[in-house]
């Protein structure tokens, strides 16, 4: 079976956009993506797009809008996915799956969300629909409540950790200084991340919110080709594994702290790609809040349960730690475009391993991991990249 590989990739920057449609963004990000490649629309057999959408914009059938912006694409097969905030790499997935069956050479994954024109009241609450809604639709705070009870039982079970949390958001807002696409360039340092001010509020729970990641607007887009096509290309990244496992949705019914779903994904991971986590140059982790990254440290086995707050006390996850995670600067500084966030995650892992991650690039970066969850860890998926090519 041919494997697909990464062979190009575009991104807009992430924030608050003058482009007023998911339409205009994926055409923002499609162009760049296939000049990058080197290709052309003829060449793309076909079209993965992952919009969450569900209420920011009445028009959806998000797949086919991506001809609109390019009436080149107009016969190419098209497809949209959602999948919460994993929706980016679901379509991914749905993309390497088209090309390892066969049926197609090079297709482009097109990740997009446009959420800042959409109050905020009503933000919150198209969010909670990646909840269990029939358990969870009155939690007070929207999702920010949800991962505010997450923090709150950890800090209950564990203790208080307050102060970690502020350090994993100053070192994500100290990385995305360095990120030309993020959406803030604000350099929070620990003590302000870890007082509650006027600036920084109490959003839910223990949560601040420099605790919570930012509403943004974004595309990002991939190129993928089979192993074969792309050895003919200019650059190729390939995927050592890429897997994804299940957590049941509603919260009454697991232990959410164990995050027993992420902590799967990874050991599948790792596994199939026959690797450690030492073997790891870096990690892009989906920090939607700076709990899950805390405890996103324990399910990939970088400290038991509970332990995960030593993970950044000790600056293991510093840029200049043993495994940088979050080097663009996350979720929480490069912004959270949900559609888009899991394509985008894989190009900075991507740009890191050719060497074009300009002041974001951990030197001789040769192996990267991805993780990108949908809901309070219930969608996960864990890709490990490497340069090919």
């Amino acid at each position: 079976m041919t494997k697909a590989q990464i062979v190009g990739w575009g991104h807009t920057p992430f924030g608050k956009s003058e482009h007023p449609d998911t339409e205009s963004l994926m055409a923002a990000a499609v162009g760049p993506a296939m000049e990058h490649a080197g290709i052309t629309p003829e060449d793309v057999d076909g079209i993965f797009a992952g919009v969450f959408n569900n209420g920011f914009s009445k028009q959806d059938f998000q797949g086919a809008l991506v001809a609109m912006g390019d009436e080149r694409f107009a016969h190419t097969p098209a497809v949209r996915y959602e999948n919460a905030c994993a929706t980016g790499s679901a379509a991914l997935h749905g993309a390497m799956d088209f090309i390892e069956s066969g049926r197609g050479r090079i297709a482009l994954v097109v990740g997009a969300e446009k959420m800042t024109a959409t109050p905020g009241d009503e933000v919150g609450d198209i969010l909670l629909s990646a909840s269990y809604r029939r358990e969870e639709a009155d939690i007070e705070g929207g999702f920010a409540g949800l991962f505010g009870k997450i923090a709150s039982a950890y800090f209950q079970r564990y203790g208080d950790k307050s102060e970690e949390l502020a350090m994993i958001a100053a070192k994500n807002h100290s990385n995305g200084m360095a990120n030309p696409l993020a959406h803030m360039h604000k350099d929070f340092d620990v003590a302000f991340c870890n007082t509650v001010s006027e600036k920084n509020p109490r959003v839910a729970g223990p949560l601040r919110r420099t605790d919570c990641s930012l509403v943004s607007d974004g595309a990002a887009v991939l190129v993928l080709a089979d192993a074969e096509t792309a050895a003919g290309m200019e650059r190729a990244i390939a995927f050592r594994a890429r897997v994804q496992a299940n957590d049941i949705m509603a919260l009454s019914r697991r232990d959410v702290l164990e995050f027993r779903g992420a902590r799967m994904a990874w050991q599948a991971g790792l596994e199939e790609a026959g690797i450690g986590l030492d073997d790891l140059s870096l990690v892009e982790s989906h920090d939607c809040f700076t709990v899950a990254e805390m405890l996103e440290y324990e399910a990939m086995g970088l400290a038991v349960p509970g332990e995960g707050y030593r993970v950044i006390r000790e600056g293991v996850t510093r840029k200049d730690g043993r495994l940088p995670v979050n080097p663009s600067g996350g979720l929480k500084s490069k912004g959270h475009p949900i559609g888009a966030t899991g394509v985008s995650m894989h190009v900075m892992a991507a740009m890191q391993l050719t060497g074009d991650a300009g002041d974001m690039q951990i030197p001789d970066a040769t192996t990267a991991g991805v993780f990108n969850m949908g809901g309070a860890a219930v969608a996960n998926y864990v890709s490990i990249l490497e340069r090919a090519k």
